[in-house]
């Protein structure tokens, strides 16, 4: 079985090819396809990719294609792993929208749009010319805006699905909270890629959640950076995203006088790719712990498993809504549980969301409904249109200016700037 990684050099690869090594048994992987323009990050890291293979004693072969086609040639499966404009744009992204007071992060808000803008027609060629030499592949996006790309490759017809690593991340901490296997716990997770809640916790059926709040909710809450009185009045456990909502102004604030987590990645990543090239490192290195995507290598071969037809599963993934939540269309992208087989993806039914959450997925869903049309479609009037419909910005002027200087600063990646 032949996988192809786009966007291989990222630092996130060894992570991955972890992951196959260590879970052969439910993916026999025989040739990991990574493809990367950046020709000089990749050979370290296919160099420490191969090794982590040898040392477990695994067969497959890792080989860095020129081209796209010959990638994703005989694959089973593409995995989307890419950073247009690297970590010099995403500082961009996490540093302009504090000029105008409003928070600057990757994929939330502001930034996210200009993520968007960035990357939506690029995942859509690269996937236009692998479904011209795999047009059975399943293609697996792991790029951020995780539901404005998926969705966009769903609209363009591709047989796609979204992965984000937050959920698999609650359910390995929560188990780990009460001394349990993961597999022996499952998530009632709802909303938005970024924009979620753990409304429950089920152990043979029982919700858990409220002792893992009574027990350990100081622990939690600082996990994911709110007070814990807010996750207790909630009953649920929002994702770490949550907060540039819930405390917007106070982020804004700290976001103001600290390093752009951009900056820092940087250096991490230059860490790693120090190590990569090390002939002697045959592990991922403990530095990869602190470059984020904890567990996105469990994530991505479970799904894989799943979707290849080995161990039909229950996974939280990004896929169209379909009457999931009956208060969006039914095109929309969600984040939910879903039964997992060869066939693809079937939401898990859903209880009933309260407006306290259905209020601002709504909100959120019209935005990326937009900031996908002008992804596609390119022009600062559709920008702004998406700018003024999000909730962290939502006001004519200040979503005209965000606009223009979006525009203005991604220009060297828009064609149609």
């Amino acid at each position: 079985m032949k996988l192809a990684v786009v966007g291989g050099a990222s630092t996130y690869t060894p992570e991955l090819v972890d992951g196959l090594a260590r879970l052969r048994e439910v993916l026999p992987v025989t040739e990991i396809a990574l493809l990367d323009p950046d020709r000089a990050r990749l050979e370290p890291v296919a160099g420490v990719s191969r090794r982590i293979l040898d040392k477990a004693g695994h067969p497959a072969e890792v080989s860095t294609p020129s081209t796209v086609e010959d990638a994703a040639d005989g694959a089973s499966a593409v995995l989307f792993q890419l950073r247009v404009g690297g970590q010099s744009a995403r500082h961009v992204d996490e540093t302009l929208p504090l000029e105008c007071g409003c928070v600057g992060q990757e994929t939330v808000g502001a930034g996210g749009l200009a993520m968007a803008l960035r990357t939506v027609p690029v995942v859509l060629e690269l996937a236009r010319r692998v479904a011209a030499v795999a047009p059975s592949a399943w293609l697996v996006d792991f790029t951020n805006p995780v539901g404005i790309v998926t969705r966009a490759l769903l609209d363009a017809g591709h047989k796609a699905i979204g992965l984000c690593n937050v959920a698999i991340g609650f359910q390995r901490r929560f188990a780990g909270m009460l001394g349990i296997a993961a597999e022996r716990l499952a998530l009632d997770h709802v909303g938005l890629n970024h924009l979620t809640w753990e409304r429950a916790a089920y152990v043979a059926g029982e919700d858990v959640l409220p002792v893992l709040l009574e027990r350990h909710g100081e622990d939690i809450a600082a996990q994911v950076g709110l007070p814990v009185e807010l996750l207790r009045r909630l009953g649920a456990v929002p994702s770490y995203y949550l907060r540039y909502y819930y405390e917007h102004d106070a982020a804004v604030k700290e976001q103001m006088s600290a390093e752009s987590r951009a900056s820092q990645v940087a250096a991490i990543e230059d860490e790693l790719l120090a190590l990569y090239a090390d002939p002697s490192v045959d592990t991922k290195p403990e530095a990869l712990t602190r470059r984020g995507g904890a567990f996105y290598s469990d994530a991505a071969v479970d799904l894989l498993a799943s979707l290849l037809g080995h161990v039909p599963s229950v996974q939280v993934v990004n896929i169209r809504n379909d009457g999931a939540l009956p208060f969006l269309p039914d095109d929309a992208v969600v984040e939910v549980p879903a039964s997992i087989t060869a066939s693809g993806a079937q939401s898990w039914p859903v209880r009933p969301v309260p407006p306290l959450y259905s209020g601002l997925i709504s909100h959120v869903a019209a935005y990326e409904a937009l900031a996908g049309k002008a992804a596609r479609l390119g022009g600062v009037d559709l920008v702004a249109d998406a700018l003024l419909a999000h909730p962290l910005v939502g006001q004519a002027s200040l979503a005209e200016e965000l606009a223009a200087k979006l525009v203005t600063a991604n220009r060297p990646f828009l064609r149609w700037a």
